[in-house]
């Protein structure tokens, strides 16, 4: 953009991630609505966080009621919130923070801007894989019922697509595995990965 040069900083990522005693990371959970994404990164989280590490969170939740509070659910503001998220995750996987990100993101070019913003070796892409009739059956916020009934629109699973991941790094049902055993794997999945020195 014109008129905008960038400042270089003294510290770098290198010096953030040695004072925090661990590479930072961008853990981006995508899957319909229920599936869980948010239940198991919150609890990947927790065990993180109990072994030391510094994480953050970002679900809709925490982005949507602020950053993201004048974007809808077309295709093209769907598209913006994940461009936004995709930058805010950037700049605290900068600042030495393991971020785990919760976002349906169902479109597959958006996934792979998201990479591309954070960097490939700073992304792990976890499908939460659960079957859309068991996120149906969930519906814990009543939103399938709503989106049957036509009340709302552009819902990713039934009036909206969902462009499943082709090649994530880890694929979870959690209609088929516990909040316990998916934890389990991808704190197996990251323990190299945050442990460069572990024997």
């Amino acid at each position: 953009m014109e008129n905008i040069i960038p400042h270089h900083f003294q510290i770098t990522r290198t010096q953030r991630e040695a004072l925090m005693g661990h590479p930072s990371y961008v853990l981006w959970f995508t899957g319909l609505s229920g599936s869980g994404k948010s239940t198991v990164a919150n609890a990947v989280e927790e065990a993180l966080f109990r072994k030391g590490m510094h994480t953050y969170s970002l679900d809709g939740d925490n982005v949507r009621k602020g950053l993201n509070n004048n974007l809808g659910f077309s295709p093209e503001d769907r598209t913006e919130n994940i461009r936004r998220i995709a930058e805010v995750a950037n700049l605290m996987a900068d600042a030495g923070l393991v971020v785990l990100a919760a976002f349906v993101s169902p479109y597959e070019k958006d996934r792979t801007m998201v990479k591309q913003t954070v960097g490939d070796t700073r992304y792990i892409e976890i499908f939460i894989d659960t079957p859309l009739e068991e996120c149906e059956r969930r519906d814990v916020k009543g939103l399938y019922a709503k989106a049957r009934k036509g009340e709302i629109t552009n819902f990713t699973g039934i009036n909206a697509p969902y462009e499943a991941p082709v090649s994530p790094d880890i694929q979870i049902d959690t209609s088929k595995v516990s909040l316990t055993e998916s934890v389990a794997i991808i704190l197996q999945y990251l323990e190299d990965k945050l442990n460069p020195n572990h024997e």
